[in-house]
């Protein structure tokens, strides 16, 4: 399936815009796009951040806006009322993490790279936990931030040992070492 996506994406998009697009995508967001951008696309890093990271904040501020009101326009239809009590019980069985720490729970729900956390979620959470859209957004951002640096350094670091440069980056590192001390490096 994944190596599907990789081919539809590759053959009908832009590299740009297929991590802009893939960023957008719930559970997959800038943890799917940027190991996509820099491994499969061979994309430089500086490009993939801030696309995947502006592509998966644009529905964070629809999420935190729209998401109660559609919710309870589906519960008063018999067809969608499952599926507004499916999202409610997602959005319940994480909601202790977030209700513990306030703004940091939510701050770390988003930035901790794991299936089941991000962008999507998070804003789910906080906009069914009523919490303030500013608070909400700016923390979702940082988070989101911080997810998408671990993705980055993550990927680079995969990529790196694939390709079989991880020994420029050591010897870069060891003389930068060197050079920091003065003297010789073990």
């Amino acid at each position: 399936m994944i190596e599907a996506l990789q081919t539809f994406f590759q053959e009908n998009f832009p590299p740009q815009l297929a991590v802009f697009l893939i960023s957008m995508v719930p559970l997959v967001e800038c943890r799917g796009a940027i190991p996509f951008g820099i491994v499969a696309l061979q994309m430089p890093l500086w490009e993939v951040l801030p696309l995947s990271i502006a592509g998966n904040i644009i529905p964070v501020p629809f999420i935190l806006l729209l998401i109660r009101p559609v919710i309870n326009w589906f519960k008063k239809t018999k067809l969608l009322s499952p599926l507004a009590h499916w999202i409610e019980g997602k959005a319940d069985k994480k909601k202790d993490k977030v209700l513990k720490y306030s703004k940091w729970g939510l701050f770390f729900f988003v930035a901790i790279p794991i299936p089941g956390t991000g962008a999507w979620t998070g804003a789910l959470i906080a906009a069914l936990l009523d919490m303030r859209i500013k608070n909400a957004f700016i923390t979702i951002l940082f988070g989101m931030i911080c997810a998408a640096l671990i993705m980055t350094l993550g990927s680079t670091l995969a990529d790196a040992i694939i390709s079989g440069e991880i020994w420029t980056y050591i010897d870069t590192a060891r003389g930068y070492i060197v050079s920091l001390t003065g003297g010789q490096a073990a």
